[in-house]
Parts: structure tokens; sequence; C-alpha cells
């Protein structure tokens, strides 16, 4: 079923809001084969546009789409696509906003832990298409005096992102995009914080230890080593400094050292 735009008549702009919105009125200029205003042929055409791009939400939040079902997640990712339409044509990237939309939407007030899971399953797709890098060699560090160990800092790998969250964030995943065929005991009153990397070709995922999440958003923001231990330390007595940082680094997490004087 084609759809002729007489492009002397239609603007871009009133284009795409009437394609998006489904209250909108057909654009003039918008002509079938016979000539004539074509409304139903435009409203094909924009009901597919629209479902196409539910299905890419639906591709990049699995997760989401399981707890919700599928009918639900069709109505929400609908009603965020009317509000926030593409900025570009690389569909890989359409969803950056989705959990904060997911965050404010009053209808899932009672479930506050999936803004946090959309979050996880977005660092994911950024971490699968950041680009290459040779993770750091670990061995590095032992060239560097003993005495100025807390003062270097770490260049990140650009795939590593991290997640932090007062929910039960990497069970949910698991549960609902990577191991659903697995038992796996929720408990909504724990807290779950998660490291993403890509050393290689495949998307690694850890669950930090306590006080990990606070060390590592340190380090990824360039903290001198020894700051980070010790805002680490400050928040949980139960961080460990030397399981952490062997935590980031056999992870890949870091691309490079810095000396700091």
């Amino acid at each position: 079923m084609s759809v002729a735009i007489d492009t002397s008549f239609v603007t871009a702009s009133g284009f795409g809001e009437a394609l998006l919105d489904p209250d909108c009125a057909t654009p003039e200029g918008i002509i079938g084969p016979d000539g004539k205003s074509a409304p139903k042929r435009f409203s094909v055409y924009r009901n597919n546009v629209i479902v196409s791009l539910c299905e890419a939400l639906g591709e990049t939040f699995p997760a989401i789409k399981s707890l919700l079902g599928d009918e639900y997640f069709s109505a929400l990712a609908r009603a965020f696509v009317v509000e926030s339409p593409p900025k570009s044509p690389v569909l890989l990237w359409y969803g950056e906003t989705f959990a904060d939309f997911i965050e404010a939407f009053p209808p899932l007030s009672d479930y506050p832990y999936l803004s946090d899971v959309a979050r996880v399953e977005w660092a994911w797709i950024q971490a699968y298409h950041a680009a290459d890098a040779y993770p750091l060699d670990p061995a590095e560090l032992s060239s560097i005096d003993p005495a100025q160990i807390g003062t270097v800092s770490f260049e990140r790998h650009p795939a590593a992102q991290i997640v932090t969250s007062r929910w039960p964030i990497w069970d949910l995943v698991r549960a609902n995009r990577f191991e659903p065929d697995v038992e796996i005991y929720l408990d909504l009153g724990s807290e779950q914080s998660v490291l993403i990397t890509r050393p290689s070709l495949d998307v690694d995922v850890y669950l930090l230890r306590p006080g990990g999440d606070v060390f590592v958003t340190e380090l990824l923001s360039n903290a001198p080593l020894g700051n980070a231990a010790a805002a680490a330390q400050q928040e949980n007595e139960l961080f460990s400094l030397p399981d952490c940082l062997s935590d980031c680094l056999s992870s890949g997490s870091f691309a490079g050292i810095q000396k700091n004087d």
C-alpha cells in the first residue's frame, strides 16, 4: 500500500507530528493513487511506523517486556514513542530516556524497580556497541611505586558501565532475560549494583560487592585510587579494597593508568 507525498504542501515537522500522533489529522498533501487525500492509507503507514519503533524497544528492553507482558509493554512503548520520538535514524540508540519515562509513568509507581531494570538493559546495549579497546593489563600496576599507588587513576574502558540501585536489579534481569528457565529467588528488599563491561567480544555483567558501587563509580569518574577507596569505606564498612580492585581489573573495566603527581 503506497502513499504519495506532495512535498509542496507537507512540512517535515507537521508530517512527523502527524505520523506519531493518532489524534492529528492527515497532513495536507498526502494523496493516494487517485490523487485524493488518503487518510486510511496514512493511518496504516502511521501504525506500521509506531509498531516498528515499539518492536525496536522490545528488542532493547526484553526484561521489561517480560516483566510487564506483551500487551502492557506494547501500550507503554506506544506512549513513549508518541512522547519521545527518535532523533536519529539509528534505532540501536533509540530508548535512551525509556528508563526515565518508566520512572515517571504514574501507572507503574507501585513497581519502582522497573526503571533500574531498564537502566541495566540500556547499559548493556551501550556496552555491546561501544568502541573496542584493549583492557588494562593488571601487571602494569607492578611498575608503580607502592608509596604512590593511591594517587593513580584509571582510564575508563569505552564499554564500562555501572548501574547502582536499591533493588535486586541483577536478579530481576537474570530471571527475565538471561536465565528465564532458572529458578531465581527474588528478595525485593535487597540492593544490587552491577558493573557491565565488554573487554573483547561478549558483554559481561558483574554483581558488585559491598561498597563496590561507590568505589567503581569513583574510579570510572577518574578519581585517584586512594580517594575512591576512602569514599567506599566511608559508605560501607564491609568494603574490601583488594577484592573490589581485583574485580575491576579482571573485568576489563579500565583501558590504562594515569600517574598523578
